[in-house]
């Protein structure tokens, strides 16, 4: 066995679902990411923009990084589970709470647990066939050069969405899945639910072919999308996803923006749930990705009234504490305006008058939501 089909053998032992090998490169997929930046489409998230001492943006070439690279080992665990689409489920007094935040485990401690596992098998795997070789050999990998006082240990990095490289790019190139119009990875047997996780190694390994795309003339997850994040397939700007907008946005969203947000509280998964290949897509069997109950369309009205120590006690293991309380409370403001339901009304002054300016601004404005939807319901009775 090949050292690369060794380690795609321990993957998924670890328990990973989908294990690739791609290559070190100047990737056309990555041309057109400084203009990306350079346009204002990262919005807020500023570690997208980090450049290293010469300049150079960090994701938009390995090698302005991590030089030292040969190989990329690309990792995927699906978190699909056998519950609803968004949808799917137009219930108005409910938010939506993007698929992959419904568990009690973040999935960057769940997959980097995993990739570090693999990636102690990796060195002690090349420190046990170093203990075969001549002395000869082992002065030709010393003059190689290494991080590790063992000659044969390689040089590795493991990232969950944290490293200065675009994920899905390489991805794309060890064959876990193309990159689909609504950028994300999509396997075509598995779907695009799924979590990536990369070790950059100083080993060069066998790649493996890129992956063919497979969208086709498809555009559905594009028409799909309420607040027309795409600037054309393939091309997002995240300052217009709900995800980004949800998760990532602080303080006041754009008025323009905030119709299209729907019920939506932490994330979307619209383009996804919409995407043809996620409709036989398996259900994950990763323990730590077993959905909560709780967590899947929660009361609108329950989120509105939840204290601090309530949500932290609710969401203290769950992606959800990224976008914060306030950011939460912001959100269901905004859903409850969305909704026309006249009963949240009551909720929605409460909020008004909250010490949060953010918070208390956008239940103003769901208020008059309210207020507009009562009128035109007024108007119709007449008619």
């Amino acid at each position: 066995m090949s050292l690369a089909d060794s380690i795609k053998a321990s993957a998924a032992e670890l328990g990973f679902d989908l294990c690739g090998i791609s290559p070190v490169g100047e990737f056309r997929e990555l041309e057109y990411f400084p203009q990306w930046i350079a346009e204002g489409r990262a919005g807020e998230m500023d570690y997208l923009a980090k450049r290293n001492d010469e300049g150079q943006l960090k994701r938009a070439a390995l090698a302005n990084v991590a030089p030292w690279a040969k190989s990329v080992i690309v990792c995927a665990i699906n978190y699909n589970s056998a519950h609803p689409y968004s949808t799917e489920v137009p219930d108005p007094t409910r938010g939506w709470i993007s698929r992959y935040a419904w568990t009690d485990s973040d999935y960057h401690d769940a997959v980097l647990r995993r990739l570090r596992e693999l990636e102690a098998r990796i060195v002690s795997q090349l420190t046990k066939a170093d203990a075969t070789k001549s002395d000869a050999t082992k002065a030709d990998v010393a003059n190689a050069g290494s991080q590790h006082a063992n000659v044969a240990a390689p040089r590795t990095w493991c990232y969950v969405d944290t490293g200065p490289l675009v994920e899905r790019v390489y991805a794309q190139h060890s064959g876990i899945g193309w990159t689909g119009k609504n950028t994300c990875i999509i396997n075509q047997q598995i779907g695009s639910w799924l979590f990536l996780g990369v070790i950059l190694t100083s080993l060069e390994l066998a790649p493996d072919l890129p992956a063919a795309d497979r969208c086709g003339s498809c555009t559905a997850c594009l028409d799909a999308c309420p607040t027309n994040a795409f600037l054309a397939p393939y091309q997002l700007d995240a300052t217009r996803c709900i995800s980004y907008l949800t998760i990532e946005k602080r303080g006041s969203i754009p008025e323009e923006l905030r119709e299209g947000m729907g019920n939506h509280i932490f994330g979307c998964d619209i383009c996804q749930d919409v995407c043809p290949w996620n409709r036989k897509a398996p259900v994950g069997n990763a323990p730590e990705f077993a959905p909560r109950t709780a967590l899947q369309s929660p009361s609108l009205a329950r989120l509105a009234e939840m204290s601090v120590e309530e949500f932290r006690e609710t969401f203290r293991r769950s992606p959800v504490k990224r976008a914060k309380y306030s950011g939460v409370r912001r959100n269901v403001a905004i859903a409850m305006g969305n909704s026309g339901n006249l009963e949240f009304a009551i909720h929605l002054r409460k909020l008004a008058a909250d010490d949060d300016p953010s918070v208390a601004q956008h239940a103003q404005w769901a208020l008059q939501r309210l207020e507009e939807h009562r009128a035109e319901q007024e108007e119709s009775a007449k008619a």
